[in-house]
């Protein structure tokens, strides 16, 4: 004897109920789906077609079973999803650029193959970013079906206070009066030298990073002066001017990376003077090594910076 589509649909139904549920839900599915057919058949239609009209109203009998249970099915509801995407782009914002950085470090100490170096780093920076996301969207799904609240229920204290999220005057000011301090001390540097010995005046940096090296730093402190001037006049921070200020943090911080692993970024004079008054090879690692270090504490700082000031920007929106 062949199962009508009816009973077909109402088993596929409560076999997605947990058991105490399915004798309640049987006889009131048999009674709706029934009486919907019926009213369809005494419109004129014939009985196979509307039963066949009646069910596919209904949906996927596992998505009904879902509703019967009060069970979700998505990963994320609407409960949780805005904590779970402010906690994900917070920690997205801090977590990353730290990785990369310490690793940067590490490998610095331990190769001096600049190729190993960003790679490892890159590699490293990119299984961070799918931890985080994982962990932190697995702990909110977990929470989504175990009904856990765990103090995130929103309520009218967690307003924002109005905030004014435009770069300021001031703002563009302090950032290309920096971006001129750090080209006149390299043009000083280059002209007159900043580290006095007895044989008189002598660069730190080394002069034969002029012209390709040299100029390539220089447009890249010109896009920061022009990125300054941009975020004034775009009045505020999004998610666009958060990437290119990334984009450029880690491009200058790479300039000096390459240049100090490859060994030419200090000049000769500088390099022989810290190796005779250090008395050991290894004093002027430990120079490079904190250096670069230095580099990549204003490279964090400068991209965790910008990513807040969105992050705010986008909560008062």
């Amino acid at each position: 004897m062949t199962t009508s589509l009816a009973e077909r649909y109402i088993a596929a139904t409560i076999t997605g109920l947990p058991e105490d549920m399915r004798a309640e839900v049987r006889p009131e599915l048999e009674a709706s789906i029934a009486d919907a057919i019926e009213a369809r058949v005494l419109s004129g239609e014939d009985r196979d077609t509307a039963e066949r009209a009646v069910l596919t109203e209904l949906g996927d009998p596992a998505v009904l079973a879902a509703g019967y249970a009060d069970r979700p099915l998505q990963l994320i509801g609407p409960k949780y999803y805005m904590h779970w995407w402010r906690l994900l782009k917070r920690m997205l914002v801090i977590i990353p650029p730290i990785v990369f950085v310490v690793v940067i470090i590490a490998q610095l100490i331990a190769s001096d193959n600049i190729g190993t170096v960003i790679s490892e780093a890159v590699v490293a920076t990119l299984s961070t970013i799918l931890h985080v996301c994982f962990w932190v969207t697995l702990a909110f799904a977990v929470m989504e079906r175990t009904g856990t609240d765990a103090g995130l229920s929103w309520d009218i204290d967690h307003l924002p206070e109005p905030r004014d999220n435009r770069a300021g005057w001031s703002d563009m000011i302090g950032s290309l009066v920096f971006i001129g301090l750090m080209v006149f001390g390299i043009l000083w540097d280059q002209l007159l030298g900043l580290m006095y010995v007895d044989e008189g005046r002598l660069p730190i940096l080394n002069p034969e990073l002029w012209p390709w090296a040299m100029t390539g730093l220089f447009v890249l402190l010109g896009l920061e002066a022009l990125f300054a001037v941009g975020l004034y006049l775009r009045a505020g921070w999004n998610v666009t001017m958060a990437v290119v200020n990334t984009i450029l943090a880690l491009l200058i911080f790479a300039w000096f990376i390459t240049m100090l692993v490859r060994g030419e970024l200090f000049s000769d004079p500088f390099v022989q003077i810290s190796l005779t008054n250090a008395g050991s090879p290894d004093a002027l690692e430990t120079v490079a090594i904190v250096f670069g270090a230095g580099v990549g504490i204003v490279a964090i700082w400068d991209i965790i910076d910008g990513w807040v000031k969105t992050y705010r920007a986008s909560v008062d929106v």
